[in-house]
């Protein structure tokens, strides 16, 4: 009996000494680099008279993960500024804000990059789906507000080109 008393006196001490926090330990914080724009090309928007509506440098998401990511965690983006995604084919799309923190104007084209649908105003950080519609190989996203500022219509072009 004096030797369990004794092993459970120990078990007892051991978990109590190791069980205490250190109050001279400061918490780590991890510092994160701000993501920004890379130019990776240039885009013009277009009526469909061929004449230029507005032109915009263009990050571009061409893979499963830059698709994924998109303009998550950044914290603005300029007005002349957006991102293009582009898919290997044309389907219904649809996206959603998870982790984005700038509210967007997501435009989607057609293969023939017609513009065929808007979602205006998307809000940060909501999981809400923004579908397309219509059928899209192309999607741009640009600042909130732009679409109607620029006067982007379904209809409307977009032509695109990436910079080495």
């Amino acid at each position: 009996m004096i030797r369990k008393s004794i092993i459970f006196a120990a078990v007892l001490t051991a978990s109590l000494l190791f069980s205490c926090k250190d109050d001279n330990t400061t918490e780590t914080t991890i510092e994160t680099e701000e993501i920004t724009f890379t130019k990776e090309g240039e885009a013009t928007l277009l009526k469909p008279n061929g004449d230029t509506i507005k032109q915009i440098d263009i990050e571009i998401a061409d893979n499963s993960y830059e698709r994924e990511t998109g303009l998550m965690y950044r914290e603005s983006m300029e007005d002349e500024q957006g991102m293009l995604f582009i898919y290997n084919n044309e389907a219904p799309r649809a996206f959603y804000m998870k982790n984005t923190y700038i509210a967007l104007d997501i435009i989607y084209f057609a293969s023939d990059s017609t513009a065929v649908s808007f979602q205006k105003n998307a809000q940060p950080q909501d999981e809400t789906s923004l579908p397309s519609g219509e059928p899209a190989q192309f999607i741009l996203e640009i600042n909130a507000g732009l679409a109607d500022d620029w006067n982007i219509e379904v209809g409307d072009k977009i032509d695109f080109e990436r910079i080495d």
